[in-house]
């Protein structure tokens, strides 16, 4: 699929497709208690897909593919959300720092990403390859979708 790059594909298509290849390769080194952990203050409850470790670990590679270097606190803050406060407004609250420094730890162990000289940390050349094949791969499984119009 020559042309054709990450920010062409579905995302959420693109994500699934990473965290199966994250999975079936199995060198990403997962955590024992991710299945009792919340990801942010914010949330009540830990997620409930049991595979949002190798999600999550998709989406941050996707997001250093795109946006390039990022670190702990900028990981943060884009996985943070709304704090419901009863009856006082609502404000933004950031996920778990610690979270987010673990994935990026285990992607470093898979040698996807590596620390950036200016501070957060990058993609790496093979973890840049990784993700173009999964683009390659993933991008040839696209549903036709049709759509209907209820008068």
């Amino acid at each position: 699929m020559p042309g054709v790059t990450v920010k062409d594909l579905n995302q959420q298509e693109f994500v699934r497709g990473l965290a199966a290849f994250l999975k079936k390769s199995g060198k990403l080194k997962v955590p024992e208690w991710v299945d009792t952990v919340k990801l942010a203050k914010h949330k009540e409850l830990a997620p409930y897909d049991e595979n949002w470790f190798y999600t999550r670990a998709a989406s941050t590679a996707r997001h250093l593919y795109l946006q390039g270097g990022a670190g702990v606190g900028s990981m943060t803050k884009i996985y943070g959300g709304r704090q419901r406060n009863r009856v006082m407004p609502s404000h933004f609250n950031r996920s778990s720092k610690s979270m987010a420094r673990r994935i990026l730890q285990a992607l470093e162990g898979m040698k996807m990403v590596e620390k950036d000289l200016d501070g957060g940390r990058k993609l790496t050349p093979q973890g840049q390859r990784d993700l173009d094949r999964n683009r390659q791969t993933g991008g040839n499984n696209k549903k036709k979708e049709k759509w209907f119009l209820f008068l």
